[in-house]
């Protein structure tokens, strides 16, 4: 059966040459218009989205064999080297193995009162004057990161790192495109300006890798975890590119997708009152330390808040795959070597799948509500599911508990704040925002009897 799809005319007079802000909205309306596969072209290439859940847990579990990364994924080596986002198979299967003990839950663990510290030096240099959420929240993923990844050469070096990558990040939409391909091969200013920064980053890195080897000791850190571990199938470690592969993936994933993830909770919380006064009730009612494993049971609200912002705003937005034969997909064919398009941003929206599927309704995460398989999957799934799953979903939990404790966050502009689709999901602009100290809600024994006070007085 052919795959229906828009004119090519009308996705480019809609999108454009530029799709950062147009394509999510965009490819939402194809799901909507055309159903659960759509075919489209886009910047010389030709895609087909998927949205039927069933289809997409094929995609990625039972017929992952027969796809690999898309063309735009495997670009990201540029930044990323061959490290888990961006290798291969057999490469990426090995190279998970070796990863995984730093994702251990006792490691993960062990992280966790890292990431309480760095909350609580954060909070307490928080200044009475607006600020930037989105900032914020980058700057202080950024010193998590930093500490779990690189322990206590995080300072100078993390910083360093991190402006490179921010640089990068900011370039690299341009590199997607036929053109920008191009442009990489000529000695343009731009192209001199995207290499320095490469370089930068990879002077800091092997730098800090060249230290820690001379060292020859287990500091605690993500790094030293990366330069001790070995292949259990086959004894291998290592080398010096392969860690700094795998140190940039991590580094760039758990501070990039989760500085986005905890901006938008707090956007969704600031623009939705009852919800953000009944986290914070919560957080004063529950007594627990949510840097201890399984902490997540003692916050259920402040949870379901987590994945509802992650269900309207996931930060890793659209995943690509590359067919490697001929393949059925429902009733539907596609030939070898085509682009398949999965987008939690689309399918975590779909009304068949959630009611009120545009509002923030964290309440749906208590309801013990059947959600299919794959109709939620901000983390992908497979053998490619994010290995840094549980570090994310401790470390937004220790934030919110550990700022939402003592601060509640209001909106100081009233212009609703847009998602920009670059590689991750993230605001258009600046999240203007100013904290309020978080007091101790009123419950309504307190408030009966302080109206008797004031009856007596």
């Amino acid at each position: 059966m052919d795959v229906p799809g828009p004119h090519p005319l009308e996705t480019f007079a809609t999108v454009g040459p530029s799709p950062a802000r147009r394509l999510p909205p965009y490819l939402r309306r194809l799901a909507a218009r055309y159903g659960p596969m759509v075919r489209f072209r886009l910047l010389g290439g030709t895609f087909f989205l998927v949205s039927n859940p069933q289809w997409i847990g094929r995609i990625l579990v039972a017929d992952q064999h027969r796809y690999t990364k898309n063309r735009w994924t495997m670009r990201m080596n540029l930044l990323l080297g061959e490290g888990l986002l961006t290798s291969s198979e057999p490469l990426h299967r090995k190279m998970r193995r070796i990863v995984q003990p730093a994702f251990h839950s006792a490691r993960i663990a062990g992280y966790a009162l890292q990431m309480q510290q760095a909350t609580e030096r954060f909070g307490s240099e928080l200044t009475p004057e607006p600020f930037d959420m989105h900032a914020a929240m980058t700057e202080l993923t950024l010193r998590i990161a930093s500490q779990t990844l690189f322990g206590r050469d995080a300072s100078g070096s993390a910083a360093s790192v991190s402006t490179s990558l921010h640089g990068l990040m900011t370039m690299f939409p341009t590199v997607l495109n036929p053109l920008g391909e191009l442009r990489l091969r000529f000695p343009l200013p731009w192209t001199r300006r995207f290499n320095a920064l490469r370089e930068e980053l990879d002077d800091v890195v092997m730098r800090l890798i060249a230290a820690r080897r001379a060292e020859g000791e287990d500091t605690g850190d993500a790094l030293s975890m990366l330069m001790t571990s070995h292949d259990a199938e086959t004894g291998e470690t290592l080398d010096d590119r392969q860690v700094r592969d795998e140190a940039m993936t991590l580094f760039l994933a758990g501070h990039e997708t989760t500085a986005n993830a905890l901006t938008w909770t707090w956007y969704l919380l600031a623009e939705h009152p009852e919800a953000e006064a009944r986290v914070r009730e919560e957080l004063f009612a529950v007594d627990a330390d949510p840097t201890t494993m399984g902490a997540a049971e003692a916050f259920p609200y402040t949870m379901a808040v987590l994945r509802e912002s992650m269900r309207l705003y996931p930060p890793a937005w659209l995943i690509g795959r590359t067919s490697l034969e001929d393949v059925e997909v429902g009733p539907y064919h596609m030939p070898a070597g085509s682009t398949v398009l999965l987008s939690p941003l689309v399918v975590h929206r779909q009304p068949g799948v959630y009611s009120k599927p545009d509002e923030f309704v964290p309440e749906r995460w208590l309801q013990n509500a059947e959600v299919p398989p794959f109709a939620y999957f901000p983390f992908g799934g497979g053998s490619r599911r994010c290995i840094g799953e549980q570090f994310a979903w401790m470390e937004m939990l220790i934030v919110l508990v550990t700022l939402g404790r003592r601060f509640r966050f209001v909106r100081t502009a009233a212009d609703r704040v847009k998602p920009h689709a670059i590689v991750t999901l993230r605001p258009s602009g600046p999240v203007p925002m100013r904290y309020e100290m978080a007091a101790r809600p009123r419950r309504d024994g307190d408030r009966r009897a302080s109206d008797r006070d004031l009856g007596a007085a």
